[in-house]
C-alpha cells in the first residue's frame, strides 16, 4: 500500500469518550476507507474540547504524518461543538470547496446537512476533513468524499495525477 494511503480518523464526543453512547461513527469511517484502499493508521476518541482535539489533529499529522485525518462530531451547534475552531487553529490552508460538496451532495436528502459547521484544510502535507457525528451523515459524506482523495492527495505530494512521478520544477 502507498504511502498516501494511509489515515488517522479523530471522533470527538462528550458522550462516546465517556462510554455513555457506543461510537458507531468511526466504525463506519474505518470500513467504508479501507474498503476503498485506505489503510488505518491511528483512531483516537476525545471529548468536545479544542485542546484536546488540537492535539490529537498535530500529532496525526506531525508525528505520524498521515496524509489524511478524518474527524467525526463537533460541527453542529452546540456550545461544545468546537472541532471547526480546533481544525481552523492547527491547518495552514483552508479547502472550502470539499465541505461545501459534501453539504450540497448530503442536502438533497436531508436539509438538515446545511447546518453543518465541518470545514477542511491543509497541515503541511495532510488534508483534515470535518465529517458531522451522525453515522448515516458520515457514509453520506464519505460517498461524495472518497472518490475525491486520490486526485487530493496526489496534489498535496506534488505529483501530477495518476503517476508516481513527482513533479519536476519547470516542466
Amino acid at each position: 500500500m502507498s504511502e498516501e494511503h494511509r489515515i488517522g480518523i479523530l471522533t470527538i464526543s462528550d458522550t462516546r469518550s465517556q462510554g455513555v453512547r457506543v461510537d458507531t461513527a468511526t466504525v463506519v469511517i474505518r470500513c467504508l476507507v479501507e474498503e476503498a484502499g485506505f489503510v488505518v493508521e491511528q483512531t483516537a476518541l476525545v471529548p468536545d474540547e479544542q485542546a484536546a482535539i488540537q492535539e490529537h489533529l498535530i500529532d496525526m499529522a506531525d508525528r505520524l504524518k498521515v496524509p489524511l485525518i478524518l474527524t467525526t462530531g463537533g460541527t453542529g451547534f452546540g456550545a461544545r461543538d468546537v472541532t471547526p475552531e480546533a481544525t481552523k487553529a492547527v491547518i495552514e490552508r483552508e479547502v472550502p470547496g470539499l465541505p461545501e460538496a459534501l453539504r450540497a451532495a448530503t442536502s438533497k436528502g436531508n436539509p438538515l446537512a446545511w447546518l453543518s459547521r465541518g470545514i477542511a484544510g491543509l497541515r503541511g502535507r495532510t488534508l483534515i476533513v470535518n465529517l458531522p457525528g451522525s453515522p448515516q451523515a458520515v457514509e453520506e459524506c464519505l460517498g461524495v468524499l472518497l472518490p475525491l482523495l486520490p486526485h487530493a492527495l496526489e496534489m498535496i505530494e506534488g505529483r501530477p495525477h495518476g503517476t508516481d512521478a513527482p513533479v519536476v520544477a519547470g516542466s
